[in-house]
C-alpha cells in the first residue's frame, strides 16, 4: 500500500483506542461485568419462574381500585412537586441569573445552593423526608420541589441569560427595575423555551415520582414495591403496565402541550406567551386539585387554633434533631475508604451503563430497524432503572453489574429515542455521494452519515451520562452496590453521621461528573 492510501489518522485513532480500553478496563472490573452470568443455567431459571410469575396480570377489581388510586396520587405528586420546584425555582433562577443587570455579576451563593439541590438525587431527599414526617406523598411532593426547583432555576437562568439583552437594558436605562426589564425585556422572548422546559420537567417528574414510591413516597412505586416484596407477580404486571401507559400518555400529552405552546396565539399574548386564560386556569386548577387530593395543605393545621405554634415549635424541634444528627459527618479513615470504594463502584456502574446503552441505542436507532424496535425503545426507557434493577439483580445476582444492567436497558430507551432524531437531521448529502458511487449502505452510513450527527450523539451520551450518575448513586437501595447501597444501610440503621459523608460523596461526584461532561463536550466541539 502506498503512503497515499494509508488512513493519515490511523495511528491517532489506535493511540485513542488504546487510551480508552486503558481507561474503561478498571472501570469493566470495578462493575464486575460477567456476561456469562446471563447464561448460567440457575439464575436463567430464576429469572424465568420470576418472569413468569408476571401472568397473569392481576384483574381483580379490588386491586384495580387500589391501583386507579396510585395512579392518581403518581399524577398529584409529580403536579404538587412541580408546583413546589416553579415556586422554588423563580426565585433562585433570579437570584442566580446575570440577566437584567447592567453588569453581569452571578450570585455565587445561590449558585452553590442550586448545585446542592440538584446534585443530590430526589430519592435521597425522599428517603430523608420519609424518616422526619412518615410515609406518603408528602414526601414526595418535598424531594421533587426541591430537586427540580435545582434544576429548573439553572435552566430558567441560563434560558434568560441567552436571549438577546438589548430590550431589557433599554428598559432599565429608561428607569425600569430588574423585575421589570426581566418581565418584559427577556421572558416574552424565551416563554417558550421556558414553558417547553417546565412541561419536559413534569414528565420527568412522573417517572421520578414512581421511583421514590419504592422508600414509601407514595404512588405506583409504593404499590411496586409491596408487590415485588411479596412476590406478588401478576400485580407487578398490571402495575408496570399501568405506569408504562401513564408514561405514554404524558409523554403524549407534553408533545402535544409543547407543540401548542409553539403555535402562534390568536389572542393578544401576555408577557408569558399564553394564548388565553384558558391553559393558565387549567394549570391553576390542577395544582390546587393535586395538592386536594394528597390532603396536603395549611387546612389541617388552622383547625387546631391555639396548639398551632406549639405543633409548628414541635415540629422545628423534631426537624432540627433530625438535621443535627447528620453533622458532623463521619471522616474516619476507615469509613472514608469504604465510602471511596462506593464512589469508584458507583462510577463504573454510570460509565458502563452508559456505554451499553449508547451502542444498543445506536443499534436500535438505526433506519432499517427503527419501525420494528420503536414499541421495544418505548419500553425499555418506560420502566424504571429501580424496576430494571430488581429484574437484573435476579438474572446476575446483588451488586454493581446489576446496576449497570439496568441502567443499560432504560438508557438504551432514552438514547435510541434521541439518537433517531439526530440521525434524521444529520446532513444527507455525504451518504448520498458515496451511494452513488457505489458504496454499499453500509458504508454510506458508516462514512457519510454517521459523522454528520457524530456530534449531536455524543453530547447526547454525555448529557445522559450526567444523569445515569445520579441514578447508579442509588441503585443500591435494591441491591446493586456502590453508593446507595451504603446509604440505605447506614440510615436503616439510624448512622447519620455516616450518611451525611456518604451524601457528600453523592454530591461531589455529581458536580465532578458534571464539569467532566461539560469539559468533553467542549474539547469536542
Amino acid at each position: 500500500m502506498s503512503r497515499i492510501d494509508r488512513d493519515p489518522a490511523a495511528r491517532s485513532r489506535l493511540i485513542g483506542a488504546l487510551a480508552m480500553l486503558v481507561i474503561l478496563w478498571p472501570l469493566f472490573q470495578a462493575a464486575e461485568v460477567k456476561p456469562g452470568v446471563l447464561f448460567d443455567p440457575g439464575n436463567l431459571k430464576v429469572i424465568g419462574n420470576f418472569l413468569a410469575g408476571f401472568l397473569p396480570p392481576e384483574t381483580g377489581n379490588e386491586f384495580l381500585g387500589y391501583l386507579a388510586k396510585a395512579t392518581l396520587e403518581t399524577l398529584a405528586i409529580a403536579t404538587a412537586g412541580m408546583a413546589l420546584a416553579f415556586l422554588i425555582a423563580v426565585p433562585m433562577g433570579y437570584l442566580a441569573s446575570g440577566a437584567g443587570r447592567e453588569k453581569a455579576t452571578l450570585n455565587p451563593v445561590t449558585r452553590s445552593l442550586l448545585t446542592i439541590l440538584r446534585g443530590i438525587p430526589e430519592l435521597v431527599w425522599a428517603l430523608i423526608f420519609v424518616r422526619v414526617f412518615g410515609l406518603g406523598p408528602a414526601a414526595g411532593v418535598l424531594a421533587l420541589g426541591l430537586t427540580y426547583g435545582g434544576m429548573l432555576a439553572k435552566v430558567y437562568a441560563e434560558i434568560l441569560e441567552s436571549v438577546d439583552a438589548a430590550p431589557a437594558r433599554a428598559l432599565r436605562h429608561n428607569g425600569a427595575d430588574r423585575p421589570l426589564a426581566i418581565l418584559y425585556g427577556l421572558i416574552p422572548q424565551a416563554s417558550k423555551e421556558l414553558a417547553s422546559y417546565t412541561v419536559y420537567r413534569w414528565e420527568c417528574a412522573i417517572r421520578a415520582s414512581v421511583v421514590m414510591g419504592f422508600v414509601g413516597a407514595g404512588g405506583l412505586g409504593q404499590l411496586m414495591d409491596q408487590a415485588m416484596k411479596m412476590l406478588n407477580g401478576g400485580e407487578a404486571a398490571t402495575i408496570l403496565l399501568a405506569f408504562m401507559v401513564l408514561v405514554f400518555a404524558a409523554d403524549g400529552f407534553s408533545g402535544w402541550l409543547r407543540r401548542a405552546l409553539d403555535t402562534p396565539p390568536a389572542n393578544r399574548a401576555s408577557p408569558f406567551g399564553w394564548r388565553s386564560g384558558g391553559l393558565g386556569l387549567a394549570l391553576v386548577v390542577s395544582i390546587v386539585a393535586s395538592f386536594s387530593y394528597l390532603e396536603i395543605g395549611l387546612k389541617s393545621l388552622l383547625t387546631l387554633g391555639p396548639a398551632f405554634d406549639s405543633v409548628v415549635v414541635e415540629a422545628a424541634r423534631s426537624i432540627g434533631e433530625f438535621v443535627a444528627g447528620f453533622f458532623p459527618p463521619d471522616l474516619s479513615a476507615e469509613w472514608l475508604a469504604k465510602v471511596g470504594k462506593g464512589i469508584w463502584e458507583t462510577l463504573a456502574i454510570s460509565v458502563v451503563g452508559t456505554l451499553l446503552a449508547a451502542v444498543a441505542g445506536l443499534l436500535l436507532a438505526l433506519p432499517k430497524w427503527r419501525a420494528p424496535f420503536s414499541f421495544l425503545l418505548n419500553t425499555l426507557r418506560s420502566v424504571p432503572e429501580l424496576v430494571w434493577a430488581t429484574i437484573t439483580a435476579l438474572a446476575v445476582g446483588l451488586g454493581p453489574f446489576a446496576g449497570a444492567l439496568a441502567l443499560a436497558l432504560h438508557t438504551a430507551g432514552v438514547l435510541g429515542r434521541l439518537y433517531a432524531e439526530a440521525l434524521d437531521n444529520a446532513p444527507p448529502a455525504p451518504g448520498q455521494a458515496l451511494r452513488l458511487a457505489g458504496a454499499p449502505g453500509g458504508f454510506a452510513f458508516l462514512y457519510g452519515t454517521l459523522p454528520g450527527a457524530a456530534p449531536q450523539l455524543i453530547a447526547y451520551t454525555l448529557y445522559r451520562w450526567e444523569m445515569n450518575i445520579r441514578m447508579a448513586a442509588i441503585l443500591g437501595f435494591v441491591g446493586a452496590g456502590g453508593l446507595g447501597q451504603l446509604l440505605y444501610f447506614e440510615l436503616s440503621l439510624f448512622h447519620h453521621a455516616q450518611a451525611s459523608t456518604v451524601i457528600i460523596a453523592m454530591l461531589l461526584l455529581s458536580i465532578a461528573v458534571d464539569q467532566a461532561s461539560a469539559w468533553l463536550r467542549r474539547a469536542m466541539r
